[in-house]
């Protein structure tokens, strides 16, 4: 049984927020790092992160939005549901500033792949960032349960011009932190390809202007080592 990686939760300076990042002891898992500073990744493309198997990793990357004026517009019955969002935007269909973000758990073919990415809008002169992880082409099976989840990112991208995304790759866990915490999405998921052939993981943009990468740290990770239940019943009392 594939567990989800325990976290800490507490609440943000501002008082406003619960922020949620995994335990520091999750670091000690890390094996080989491979890094990259001030990449870019063109409107249309893929930087494959090779070096690391993709089975289990930890990646953290920055990425940077030189400019927003591309944002696409945002009505207002659509900040209501961003699940929905996610949906109808999901990391095929092309936009102003996104979507970009991860691939992970993706077969040699890209036949299946996890989408982990950020699409940013505009609503009221103001600018809304949305996290989606896309399961609908996690796994070619007809009858697995794949949905899209999303949720906004409370960050100011307008004055900080970056988001971060700290994802966690498990075999069937991917795990994904947003904005340093403040949106946190967790799928379980059950590519048949991408087990058999090898897991690549992957950088993508699909929007029409050029996402910058600030810093991208990627780690393979060895299994946990778990404690099994004590022998025998054990009485509280």
């Amino acid at each position: 049984m594939t567990l989800a990686p325990p976290r800490k939760i507490w609440l943000a300076s501002d008082g406003k927020q619960l922020l949620q990042w995994p335990i520091e002891e999750i670091a000690s898992l890390r094996k080989t790092r491979v890094g990259l500073l001030g990449a870019e990744v063109n409107a249309g493309g893929m930087n494959e992160i090779t070096g690391v198997a993709g089975s289990q990793a930890d990646l953290e990357v920055v990425f940077d939005v030189p400019s927003l004026e591309a944002a696409e517009n945002l009505g207002p019955n659509q900040l209501l549901d961003p699940q929905k969002l996610c949906e109808e935007k999901d990391a095929s269909v092309r936009g102003g500033i996104g979507p970009f973000g991860l691939l992970v758990l993706a077969s040699v073919d890209l036949q299946e792949h996890t989408a982990v990415f950020f699409r940013v809008f505009r609503h009221d002169s103001k600018y809304k960032v949305l996290m989606c992880t896309d399961l609908r082409r996690s796994t070619t099976r007809a009858s697995v349960y794949k949905p899209p989840y999303g949720g906004f990112v409370n960050v100011d991208i307008e004055k900080d011009r970056s988001i971060s995304l700290r994802t966690l790759v498990d075999h069937s866990v991917v795990e994904s932190y947003g904005g340093s915490g403040r949106t946190v999405i967790t799928a379980r998921v059950y590519p048949e390809h991408a087990k058999t052939t090898g897991s690549r993981l992957l950088m993508f943009n699909n929007g029409t202007r050029v996402v910058k990468v600030a810093k991208l740290d990627a780690w393979e990770m060895k299994a946990a080592a778990m404690n099994g239940p004590a022998e025998g019943p054990t009485t509280a009392g």
